[in-house]
Parts: C-alpha cells; sequence; structure tokens
C-alpha cells in the first residue's frame, strides 16, 4: 500500500542474491527504465517509482486485480475468438508503441499480459528487454526468454528484434485460439528447438471451428524468417479479424483474354494483363507473366506436385497418375520434392489469374515471392503485385498492402499499383466495401 497516496501498488524488489551481482542489478535497473519511458502508454503497465533500500532494487508498479492471461487459459482453455481478438489488439498496441520507442520486450506471453478489473490487458515485465541505445547485458549465445515463446532467432542465441515480439504475440495468438502453444514439448529444451525447426501446426486442424484463413495468418506470425512475419502487431491483429470476419467481396472484372501472338512476357503488356479488380479503365500489370518453359504434361505434373496431392480435384488439372498409383499401392503419403524456378511458379500463377482461377494462382504465386524475396528484381516486383492482387481478387486482405508496397519499392510507381493500393486501403483498412462480386472463399 502506497502510505502517501493510498493506493494499493505492486512492488518488484530484486533479490539479496543477485543484488549483489553488478550485472544482475544493472539489468534489473534496466528493466525500470524501459518500463518508465512507457508509462502512460496506452496497455501498459505504469511505473511509479525506482529506488533502492538497503542496497536492493525496487520498481514501484500499478497494481492491476483482475489477474493475467495466463490465469484465465489455465482456468479455462482456449477463449472466444472476439475476447481473444480483442486482447491480442490491446497488447499488439502496447508492443507496437514499445517498438517506436525502441523497445523490445523480449518475453511475451501469457504469464506477463496483466488484466485490470474491466479485463483490459496491461503488459508488464520489461524485464528483459533491450533498449536502443543501452548496451546489452547478455553474453553471446545466452538465450533469454520462455521456451514456449521464443522466437526461433531468440532459441539460437541470437540479437532479439521487434519482430521476435511479434512472433511471440504469435504464439499467444495461436494459444488463445487453440487452448496450447504450437509446440508443447515434454522439456523446455525440446520446445524451444522445435520453434527453430519444427513447421507451424495448423490451428485449424486443432480447433476445425476455426475459420478458414487463420491458418495463413498465424504461419506468417511464427515464419521462421523474421523479415516474413508481418511488419506490426496491428497488422497481425488486423489479418486475424480479416480472417474471422470472411472473405470481403471486391467487384471484378472478366480477365483479358491472352494476346493470340504468343505467351506474354514478363515487361508490362496491357494486353495480356489480369484486370484490375474494379475499374475497366485500369488493367493490372503483367506481373510475373513470363512465358512457360515447361509445357503440356511436364507443366502438368508439376502444379500436381506443389498444389495439395489430397486435392479431388487434382486430377483433373493434371496429377500424376503414376504417383497416385503408388500411393494407392502403399497406403502411404509420400511427399514431392521439386525444385521449381520462382520465375516459372510466377509464370504458372499468372496463367490461372487470366483464366480467373484467383484460388489455384495463389498457392504458386505464394512460393513464387518467396523464392524471389529480397532479390529485388523486376521479377520480385511483378509477382508481389500479382499475389497482392490475388489476394485481394479472393477476398483477403493479408499482407495486400505491404506487398504493393514492395512491389512499388522495387519497381516504382505506378498507376496500376496506385489504384489497387487505394482500393484494398478502402475495403481492408477503412472497412469500405464493394459490391457486386462473388468473392471466393479462401
Amino acid at each position: 500500500m502506497d502510505s502517501v497516496l493510498e493506493r494499493k501498488v505492486a512492488v518488484k524488489l530484486l533479490a539479496e542474491r543477485h543484488a549483489r551481482e553488478p550485472e544482475v542489478r544493472a539489468r534489473f535497473r534496466r528493466e525500470a527504465l524501459a518500463a518508465a519511458r512507457l508509462s502512460g502508454t496506452p496497455h501498459v503497465i505504469t511505473v511509479f517509482d525506482v529506488g533502492e533500500h538497503e542496497e536492493q532494487p525496487y520498481i514501484v508498479m500499478e497494481y492491476l486485480d483482475g489477474g493475467s492471461v495466463h490465469d484465465r487459459l489455465r482456468d479455462g482453455g482456449r477463449v472466444a475468438a472476439g475476447q481473444a481478438l480483442e486482447w491480442l489488439a490491446q497488447a499488439g498496441q502496447a508492443l507496437d508503441r514499445a517498438h517506436a520507442e525502441g523497445v523490445v520486450h523480449r518475453d511475451v506471453k501469457p504469464a506477463n499480459l496483466l488484466l485490470d478489473r474491466d479485463g483490459n490487458i496491461c503488459v508488464s515485465d520489461f524485464g528483459i528487454a533491450s533498449t536502443t541505445g543501452v548496451d546489452t547485458l547478455t553474453l553471446p549465445g545466452t538465450v533469454l526468454g520462455t521456451a514456449g515463446y521464443l522466437s526461433p532467432e531468440q532459441a539460437r542465441g541470437e540479437p532479439s528484434t521487434a519482430a521476435s515480439d511479434r512472433y511471440g504475440l504469435g504464439v499467444v495468438a495461436f494459444e488463445l485460439l487453440t487452448g496450447r502453444r504450437p509446440y508443447e514439448g515434454d522439456t523446455a529444451a525440446t520446445e524451444a528447438l522445435a520453434h527453430v525447426t519444427a513447421p507451424v501446426p495448423s490451428a485449424e486442424k486443432i480447433h476445425p471451428e476455426l475459420p478458414v484463413g487463420v491458418d495463413e495468418v498465424l504461419t506468417r506470425a511464427l515464419a521462421k524468417d523474421p523479415d516474413e512475419r508481418p511488419a506490426t502487431c496491428a497488422e497481425l491483429v488486423s489479418e486475424l479479424r480479416e480472417a474471422f470476419r470472411g472473405p470481403v467481396a471486391p467487384t471484378r472484372i472478366a480477365p483479358a483474354p491472352v494476346s493470340s501472338a504468343g505467351p506474354p512476357t514478363r515487361r508490362l503488356h496491357p494486353a495480356n494483363a489480369a484486370p484490375a479488380p474494379t475499374s475497366p479503365s485500369h488493367r493490372a500489370l503483367a506481373f510475373g507473366a513470363a512465358g512457360f518453359l515447361v509445357a503440356g504434361l511436364i507443366l502438368a505434373a508439376l502444379l500436381g506436385a506443389i498444389l495439395d496431392p489430397d486435392d479431388p480435384e487434382r486430377a483433373a488439372r493434371g496429377g500424376s497418375s503414376t504417383s497416385t498409383t503408388t500411393q494407392t499401392q502403399t497406403q502411404t503419403r509420400t511427399e514431392t520434392t521439386v525444385d521449381v524456378d520462382p520465375a516459372t511458379l510466377a509464370d504458372a500463377g499468372f496463367r490461372y489469374m487470366q483464366d480467373g482461377d484467383y484460388r489455384r494462382a495463389r498457392p504458386l504465386l505464394e512460393q513464387a515471392v518467396g523464392g524471389l524475396r529480397g532479390t529485388g528484381s523486376l521479377n520480385e516486383a511483378y509477382a508481389s503485385y500479382n499475389l497482392a492482387y490475388t489476394r485481394f481478387a479472393l477476398g483477403r486482405c493479408g499482407g495486400v498492402l505491404s506487398l504493393l508496397d514492395r512491389s512499388e519499392q522495387v519497381q516504382g510507381q505506378h498507376p496500376d499499383i496506385d489504384s489497387l493500393y487505394r482500393q484494398a486501403h478502402d475495403s481492408c483498412v477503412l472497412g469500405v466495401r464493394s459490391g457486386g462480386g462473388d468473392g471466393d472463399d479462401d
């Protein structure tokens, strides 16, 4: 109890055995400074005082009597989607603000998401946060954080960044929506290793009532490569909200026909371009539209290997009959690894776009963008635009604006990018939906 202001407070004391260690005391002081810098920020615990008593450092913070998100998960398992999204939005707001101030939390987990009496989140315990301008106290290779929520780079003992916090928030999102962490293991070491090596499990399979599209968002949030994660916590939460809202239905026009003069090129070629989603006067760039290097049955086999081998429509689009026969005989599923040039994948995706088949175009373009990411080539710009276009045509907002930003960053401003950006911003950010479309489900 604060005897001066007559209010309940929480006091955090550094244990005596640690207070004798200069490095630990310095880290504790850094915690206080980092947290104090953020005091007054919405959804961040407020620090009232910092000091020492008989050479024992302490921090005085506001007292919250609502428990923590960890308590709610422990007592009741997964929470309702609406509540989960609200908590994630509040935590994300606090983390984004901290990142803007140069503070990385490094231990985002349910136990550090405290609740006030109204059930609102306050992010606490910046105790292992690294602050810009303050020398790190972590020795090379030292792992800080909690194993169940460690980003791959943290588990490897590498420096943490804001993307590491976004990964942690992604793990929290997975747990809120499914009732379990993505990589639960028997030991902390096992779980930490899984963050580095294991594929992201399907939340939709754990809880089939989750809408289609949640897996796509969580897979981005839990990407092994920090650069592949959402650019902000707000973007992550926005993509999750969009998945729960269902597909947006943008107005479409019929795709432009393929020129009879031959296959399209990777250059701007309006006659062969896919349509802009809502305006007949604007055509999308023919991004990624290189001539096919694989033809006939070779292309069919390629697509059969890339697309889901369990898809019942696979045979109709050219899946390998030999592979099907082998699977029938052995009753086992054999994974096929195909080393494909990303530009070829972009070509195949663009052909599906020209046919208006965005559902089949998307997985090809996703892989193409992944393979071309960071090359700074026109192929990357074209593939990024086409993937943004395809996602929006399917009624999915996730990553559309960032893909358009990347395309423009690589190849410069273009009216078709501007047009799609405006449409996506109005629909996905402002919630102004276009009418008249038949948006495909994801």
